[in-house]
C-alpha cells in the first residue's frame, strides 16, 4: 500500500537519523559497566600488600609467660563511654541492623552478622564482643609489659578493628588462641580476619611467633 504523500520524506529522514547515529551508539554501547566488585579489587590489593609490609615489620619473639595474666589487669572492662553507652553496648549498635535500645542503652532487639561462622543472630543473648587479638594472647604477645592505663585503651579499643560481633559458640571456640592455632569457619573471611589482626598488633607494636606469622601469611594467600 503506497504512503501518503509527504510521508515517505519524514520516513527517509528517520531512517536516516538512525543510520548516522547508530555508528556513535554502537562504541558507547560496547563500553564494559565497571562493577562495584572489579572496583573494589585494586583498592583490595593495596590493603593487601599494607598488611604484608607491616607484618614483615613486625618483631619476631618467642611468646612471654603468661604467669600473672587476668581480664582485671585490662580493667575497667566496658566502662562507660557515651553517657549510659558501655563500649560493649557501642559495640553491638555499632554492628547490628535495625537496633533498638532501652533507657539504659542496652540492646534489647537487633540483627547481628557474626563473621566468623556466618550465622545471623537475632537476640543479644547469642552474641559476644570479641577481641580480635584475645587479651590473654595480647599479654605473651608484649601487653604484660604494659602500664595499665595502655591495657585499658587496648581492650576498648573502637578505632581499630579489635572490637567485633560474633556468635557466641564461635567467640568460645575461639578462645584466646591465635591464628596458628583457630581460623574462622569461613574460609572468605581469613583475609579480612589477617589483615585486621596485622594491623591490631602493628599498631600496639605487638610481636608474633614465628608460627603464627606463617599462619598469617598463609591466611593472606586466600585475599
Amino acid at each position: 500500500m503506497p504512503l501518503p504523500m509527504g510521508t515517505t520524506k519524514i520516513f527517509a529522514r528517520r531512517v536516516l537519523g538512525v543510520a548516522v547515529f547508530a555508528p556513535l551508539l554502537t562504541p558507547l554501547l560496547a563500553i564494559p559497566m565497571t562493577t562495584p566488585a572489579s572496583a573494589a579489587e585494586p583498592r583490595k590489593r593495596a590493603e593487601v600488600r599494607a598488611a604484608q609490609r607491616m607484618l614483615a615489620q613486625l618483631r619476631v619473639a618467642r611468646p612471654l609467660s603468661i604467669r600473672g595474666y587476668s581480664r582485671e589487669k585490662f580493667r575497667p572492662h566496658w566502662p562507660r563511654r557515651k553517657g549510659e553507652c558501655s563500649t560493649r553496648e557501642l559495640v553491638l549498635a555499632r554492628d547490628a541492623r535495625w537496633v533498638r535500645r532501652n533507657a539504659a542503652c542496652h540492646p534489647v532487639k537487633g540483627l547481628w552478622y557474626s563473621p566468623y561462622d556466618g550465622k545471623k543472630l537475632r537476640s543479644e543473648r547469642y552474641v559476644d564482643v570479641d577481641h580480635l587479638v584475645p587479651l590473654a594472647y595480647a599479654w605473651r604477645s608484649g601487653a604484660k609489659r604494659w602500664s595499665p592505663a595502655k591495657r585499658r585503651a587496648f581492650a576498648n579499643d573502637l578505632r581499630r578493628p579489635e572490637l567485633i560481633t560474633v556468635s557466641h559458640s564461635a567467640n568460645i571456640a575461639k578462645g584466646a588462641k591465635g591464628p596458628q592455632s583457630w581460623r574462622p569457619q569461613r574460609r572468605a573471611y581469613w583475609c579480612e580476619y589477617a589483615t585486621s589482626w596485622i594491623r591490631v598488633k602493628r599498631h600496639y607494636r605487638l610481636f608474633v611467633t614465628k608460627r603464627e606469622k606463617k599462619a598469617l601469611l598463609n591466611m593472606l594467600r586466600t585475599c
